[in-house]
């Protein structure tokens, strides 16, 4: 250790037993110092010193580092430490010294990185400057920083997952952002300033998520099983590289797409694996129960309620506790989506946490933090076939201890490959740019939120088994053998790599062989999504009965690498002088179900796609170019969400305008009507009926000003007549998809078996 020049020593220790100060002892006549001071890391009984060997003095702080013992190249505590009431991390000082006999590679001396006196000086009073004059006070920083400084020193050894905040509700609490955020909100809500700042502390208390690196290596054990059987994880290596050199300097918000409860278990471990810090975990309060919720509020998840509605006291607490982990540096992670995906495809994005984040930007409590959208994509997931229930309106199921063991069960068996990847981080005080008012700030962090969705769909590989229920769910009521499903795959997976979205072109793809195809099939038919009759001459594959909203969610997966193809062969069948019209108009009939660019970007791509279709497309003869196309893809895609948008505007058009909308007992509705539909043959397949898709249609309506209740005669005129208009357009938009389904089995009837 280097002392600068000479100067006097102190020399901080942080060692509470006779083994632990021997060691440091010996540690000191090994490195030849000659401390002026030896303190205990106590503000109360260092201060006096600090001021006696002047502004040079160095003051340096060491700490004795316990280790777990090493088991399969991992120093982790397990729970059979627990059970024998032992932590490794911190020996009871009767084992102390048999450790450093027996197994002294358990043992370290860390040393923090040192400072002189006149240093920690300035830094205080930068802090503090209300504090200048207190001792004291003085004492009590000093502490905090050589703790500080002896975690990150300890880091260097144990690794960079268990860094832990320390004192985070006491640092916020003597912050002077945040007294004066608590006296302008007690002014404004003409409450007493104790009173406010009371309440604020409280939900502090509950916000904070208390890190234990104990408890980080407990709960990872103990949850690992509900992840590491059922997935081989394949993570994106480079993407992972860049956020380490990005996150030297900055926070990061990790964003991951949310599709399983596994989700942020497996993400915890591609990260722990590649010795990140461990995120600070946003989880909402379903998942709070014993005891799985007090092990993972020290282990760094955040329990945070859905909606904060109008407690201005707890949007102040979530918006200091969010500023003091990312001026410290440490990362967070939630899911913008606001729950898992139902239908497979994105959720659109909510944008009431990163509102958070952008007041600490633009606030100055952080230079900047960069967002880092995640893509998290499964071959299969158990959990599909209750999702899929609860599209068909079955009530969902509350999570606890019997649930935990039931989903446990569940994954004890391996059901593919989960795939991670990383796209390009966004810089939030660049996304945000300087807005002039609110409108132009709330229309920055949509564009923002915009912005994430589009990079998780950008990178989210197209999987085997969304390729094969894109194939099997395109035909209705028929089986294909394996040749059909292989030929009608073929183009659309050249398509796929061409546009640079499959899983790994650097890897065999088991849709290459039929062989390989046979596997996923097999796999699909174990799960009872698939189903194979082998009673003739060779075996053909089908959707299973009642498993059309499982397939679906697995080709959702995918189904935006595709949005533009499909647009394009429906601009086809309409006249040539109106084509960019009808493109526009279904952009807008899907922009609640997809993530479209700005009309500029929309159109570039979309000439792109027709391009590569006809060159001359524009005045080309649409039926034509479609039945001279490699493959058709707008019926297998775009169906189910245009049949439920149908069943929600023609029951909307069968409705009395001056009866209210009830969003539950319409959703009731449209299912129970749905069903008719499909029986009647009206509707391509049950994947249609699904409660999240008429919900999102309903949404469409609202936005175009159809729910509302006219009260006059000339307004229900109106409301009647918008209706129906919305009705017949989505009923023209079916009929084009059922004709692009027609041309599609006549020019491949080799491949559906469709006779000319």
């Amino acid at each position: 250790m280097d002392v600068h020049d000479g100067a006097p020593l102190i020399l901080l220790v942080d060692a509470t037993t006779g083994v632990e100060r021997r060691l440091v002892e010996d540690w000191v006549r090994q490195e030849g110092l000659h401390p002026v001071a030896v303190l205990p890391v106590e503000g109360a009984a260092l201060a006096p010193s600090l001021g006696q060997h002047g502004d040079e003095a160095v003051v340096a702080a060491v700490r004795v580092a316990w280790l777990p013992r090493e088991r399969g190249g991992q120093r982790r505590v397990r729970w059979a430490d627990v059970a024998a009431l032992r932590n490794p991390r911190h020996p009871l000082p009767v084992e102390q010294a048999r450790i450093v006999k027996r197994e002294p590679d358990r043992v370290a001396v860390v040393v923090a990185e040192p400072a002189t006196v006149g240093d920690l000086q300035k830094r205080f009073t930068g802090s503090r400057p209300s504090l200048r004059a207190g001792v004291a006070a003085f004492g009590d920083f000093v502490a905090r920083q050589a703790s500080l400084a002896l975690d990150r020193a300890e880091r260097a050894l144990v690794g960079h997952r268990y860094k832990v905040p320390r004192q985070v509700a006491e640092a916020i609490e003597e912050s002077p952002e945040f007294r004066r955020e608590v006296a302008e909100l007690a002014a404004k809500l003409g409450r007493p300033e104790a009173d406010v700042a009371a309440k604020a502390r409280a939900d502090l208390d509950g916000l904070v998520a208390s890190m234990s690196p104990v408890a980080v290596d407990l709960l990872t054990s103990a949850l690992r099983p509900l992840h590491a059987r059922a997935w081989d994880v394949q993570a994106d290596s480079a993407g992972l590289e860049k956020l380490r050199e990005l996150n030297r300097r900055y926070p990061l918000v990790i964003l991951p797409s949310h599709r399983s409860y596994a989700d942020p278990l497996l993400l915890a471990d591609v990260l722990a694996e590649n010795d990140f810090p461990r995120n600070h975990v946003l989880g909402g309060d379903n998942l709070r129960f014993w005891p799985v919720g007090p092990l993972a509020k020290r282990s760094g998840v955040i329990f945070i309620r859905r909606s904060f509605g109008d407690d201005e006291i707890y949007k102040l607490a979530v918006r200091e506790y969010f500023a003091f982990l990312l001026a410290k540096r440490f990362n967070l992670e939630w899911y913008m989506e606001g729950g898992r995906s139902r239908t497979g495809k994105l959720r659109p994005p909510r944008y009431g946490l990163l509102a958070n984040v952008a007041e600490a930007v633009e606030g100055g409590r952080v230079e900047d933090v960069h967002l880092v959208p995640v893509s998290i994509t499964y071959d299969q997931l158990r959990e599909v076939s209750a999702m899929a229930a609860e599209q068909a309106g079955v009530p969902k199921k509350g999570e606890g201890l019997a649930w935990l063991a039931r989903y446990a069960k569940a994954q004890l068996h391996p059901i593919g490959t989960a795939y991670v990847r990383f796209a390009e981080p966004i810089s939030l005080r660049a996304a945000l740019g300087t807005p002039q008012d609110e409108a132009a700030h709330r229309l920055a962090l949509q564009k923002v939120a915009f912005e994430v969705a589009v990079g998780i769909n950008r990178v989210t590989p197209v999987v085997a088994t969304a390729l094969v229920t894109l194939a099997l769910l395109g035909v209705r009521d028929r089986a294909l053998t394996l040749g059909q499903v292989q030929r009608v795959l073929e183009p659309v997976r050249s398509y796929v790599k061409a546009r640079g979205c499959a899983v790994d072109p650097d890897r065999p793809d088991p849709l290459d062989t039929e062989a390989g195809l046979s596997l996923v099939l097999a796999a699909l038919a174990d799960s009872k999504v698939v189903t194979v009759y082998r009673g003739g001459e060779e075996p053909v594959y089908a959707i299973e009965r009642g498993q059309h909203l499982i397939a679906a969610f697995y080709r959702n997966s995918a189904i935006h690498h595709f949005i533009d193809r499909a647009i394009a062969e429906l601009m086809l069948l309409s006249a040539p002088g109106g084509r960019w019209d009808e493109a526009m108009q279904l952009r807008d009939l899907l922009k609640f179900e997809f993530f479209f660019p700005d009309r500029d970007s929309y159109r570039a791509q979309l000439s792109a796609e027709l391009r590569g279709l006809d060159p001359a497309w524009e005045n080309a003869e649409g039926e034509r170019v479609l039945a001279g196309a490699e493959f058709l893809i707008a019926h297998r895609v775009l169906r189910s969400f245009l049949d439920a948008q149908l069943v929600v505007a023609e029951r909307l058009a069968a409705r009395p305008p001056g009866e209210p909308v009830v969003e539950k007992a319409f959703l009731d509705e449209c299912s129970g009507v749905g069903q008719q539909m499909l029986l009647q043959g009206r509707l391509h397949g049950p994947e249609s009926l699904s409660r999240e898709l008429f919900g999102s249609a309903l949404k469409l309506a609202g936005n175009r000003d159809l729910l509302r209740q006219a009260d006059s005669p000339d307004e229900q005129e109106v409301v009647a007549r918008q209706r129906q208009a919305f009705a017949a357009q989505l009923g023209d938009v079916v009929r084009r998809v059922i004709r692009i389904d027609e041309i599609d089995a006549a020019s491949r009837r080799e491949a559906v078996g469709v006779e000319p």
